[in-house]
């Protein structure tokens, strides 16, 4: 299952890709926002990453008008690895690499079209492992320690 929200500015975007996932078989679970009246964008994410984190959810997709709002919050989750993406490449990576569990994606940055590319990169691909899990666990020693 994929947990999917939005705030306003990522919500005309959010249901252009809530049709798509529909088309492909793709289960998931509409965290909000339901319009485009203005709301914050904390709310979201913080819902969408609160399902990926207990399980409910293998992965999350945020979106708002840059997606850089999004990933910022995202980010400041425990267990959350979040990577903004405005490309196929970097979706692609973000997961083989990275593991990335979030991806966000800003609505006037990219197109209906470009999204649902990114979206189907991003779940297509998996975690390679290897000398990369080394580099996802100390990102993971990173949550809550003080950089200095």
């Amino acid at each position: 299952m994929l947990a999917i929200g939005s705030d306003h500015g990522g919500y005309e975007l959010k249901e252009e890709i809530k049709k798509h996932l529909a088309d492909i078989g793709v289960a998931y679970e509409d965290f909000g926002t339901d319009s485009e009246a203005s709301c914050d964008y904390p709310l979201f994410a913080e819902k969408v990453c609160g399902a990926v984190q207990t399980g409910k959810c293998e992965r999350g997709i945020l979106i708002c008008g840059t997606g850089i709002g999004m990933s910022m919050c995202a980010n400041k989750c425990r267990g959350i690895r979040a990577a903004l993406c405005g490309d196929c490449f970097s979706a692609e990576y973000a997961r083989r690499h990275n593991d990335s569990n979030v991806l966000c994606m800003g609505a006037r940055v990219v197109g209906p079209g470009l999204a649902l590319k990114i979206v189907d990169t991003y779940l297509a691909a998996e975690f390679e492992g290897g000398r990369h899990a080394r580099r996802v666990a100390m990102i993971t020693e990173l949550e809550g320690r003080a950089c200095l």
